[in-house]
Order: C-alpha cells, then sequence, then structure tokens
C-alpha cells in the first residue's frame, strides 16, 4: 500500500489556495485535490470530548475567528468554526475519509499532544485508529513525536506508519529540551516503531542520517516543497514530496 505514495505528489494540507476560497485542512481542497490527481497530507488534532479533527495548529486563531486551544472544545463546537478565507467548517477525520473514500492517496500527520515530544500519548491515536478501522483505500500515519507513531503500531499494526522528520532546529522547536531535539535528530525509533518511510524538512535532504535510513530501504518523502525548482532538486533523492502553493 505504501507504493500509493510514491506516484503522485501529495498537496499539503489538502490542495489549498486562500485565493480561490479554499483554506487549508478542508474538504474543498480535498476535493480539489481528488480533481486534480494529488494525494493529500492533512493533520490531526484532538477534540476535548475525543474526536479526531482535521486542523494544524494547536490554537484555533491563525486558522479560525476563534481563539484558544483546540483541545478545549468539543467537535460540535469545532465543526460550527468557520475556516478564515472560505466557506468550510472544520472537518472530522471521519467526515475526510469519508470524502476520499480511497480515491487518492491519504497521508495523515498525527501532531504532537505532547508538547514537546514526549511519551505522553495515545488518546489521539486510539482516537485515529478507531476511525480509520476498515478504512479502503491507500492510508498512512506519521508524526514528528515517535512515541505517537509506536502507539500507532499497537492500535492499526497494518496501516503503514512514518516519521516526520527534520534538523530540529531550536528555534524552530522553543518548547522542546534541547537534548531532546538532538536526540530526535539523529532519528534514533526508526527501526523500534517499525517504519518504513520518513517525511524529511525539505532544505535537510542532504542529511547523512537520512542517506543512512535510505541505504537500509527507507522510502523518502519530504516537506514542504513550495516551487517547481525546489521540486527537480528534491526529486533527486526524495521519491516524493509534499507541495503547497503551485501545481506539482
Amino acid at each position: 500500500m505504501l507504493d500509493a505514495f510514491l506516484k503522485t505528489p501529495l498537496a499539503h494540507r489538502t490542495l489549498h489556495d486562500v485565493r480561490a476560497g479554499r483554506p487549508e485542512n478542508s474538504l474543498i481542497g480535498t476535493r480539489a485535490a481528488i480533481e486534480a490527481g494529488y494525494g493529500i497530507e492533512v493533520d490531526l488534532q484532538l477534540s476535548s470530548d475525543g474526536v479526531p479533527m482535521v486542523f494544524h495548529d494547536d490554537y484555533l486563531q491563525r486558522l479560525t475567528r476563534h481563539f484558544g486551544p483546540v483541545r478545549e472544545h468539543t467537535a460540535a463546537e469545532l465543526g460550527a468554526m468557520r475556516l478564515t478565507h472560505g466557506d468550510e467548517c472544520i472537518p472530522t477525520f471521519a467526515a475526510l475519509l469519508d470524502l476520499v473514500a480511497g480515491r487518492v492517496p491519504v497521508l495523515v500527520e498525527i501532531k504532537d499532544q505532547d508538547g514537546a515530544l514526549g511519551p505522553n500519548t495515545g488518546d489521539m491515536e486510539q482516537a485515529a485508529c478507531d476511525v480509520l478501522a476498515g478504512y479502503q483505500g491507500p492510508l498512512a500515519l506519521m508524526s514528528f513525536n515517535p512515541h505517537s507513531i509506536a502507539k500507532c503500531a499497537e492500535f492499526a499494526p497494518d496501516v503503514p506508519r512514518g516519521l516526520v522528520t527534520d534538523p530540529f532546529w531550536a528555534a524552530d522547536w522553543p518548547d522542546v529540551p534541547a537534548e531532546r531535539l538532538a536526540e530526535l535528530a539523529r532519528i534514533p525509533d526508526y527501526g523500534r516503531i517499525g517504519a518504513t518511510f520518513i517525511s524529511h524538512n525539505v532544505k535537510d535532504l542532504h542529511s547523512p542520517v537520512v542517506a543512512d535510513l535510505v541505504a537500509q530501504g527507507c522510502k523518502l518523502l519530504c516537506w514542504t516543497v513550495r516551487s517547481p525548482e525546489v521540486e527537480a532538486e528534491a526529486r533527486k533523492l526524495a521519491q516524493n514530496i509534499t507541495f503547497e502553493g503551485y501545481l506539482a
């Protein structure tokens, strides 16, 4: 099933374009990706009542006219919130899967619920795996937090899983201790969690750590490509890309 994720570019947070009224992580952006023949990459956050919602940020204010943490609101409350730059509300993971219905690959990033990429995980992973149980179509799970994907291995062992990886520069991760960042940059958990791919920061594809994993058979995706020129360079190393801001 992972082969499906190597054949077509993946639209980052759906095929979003605010000028066209398509917010990121929206159902209208999902429809646009399907119509264009792209796979999609989406993000999950958890509502206060344990429902996986398709939303990137921990907080509401960048993407809606509301404020505060996503996790302080129920799924019904979140589902009534309009996304800015469009006429869409925050969708549930279940609604998105119902819409896709196996037609294109769905790469799902489970956002860190621990707060510091640590072991306080499980609720989100169980809820997401419950939703996707029985889903027919190419779907894979990934996270920056290896503990999250270890839980996914327990709850949905047959679903392909990987890690979102990065140089983990301290300036980009102010809430994570420096020693944890240094550990994650070495990608030590790849084998332990039974991963089959990584999606790596496109600015760091020449990393020796990445090269070592690829030599061991790891499939290499990358994020986030924002121009044809960067895509051309990325494809010299990566087997597929996650893109936005242009048509890959």
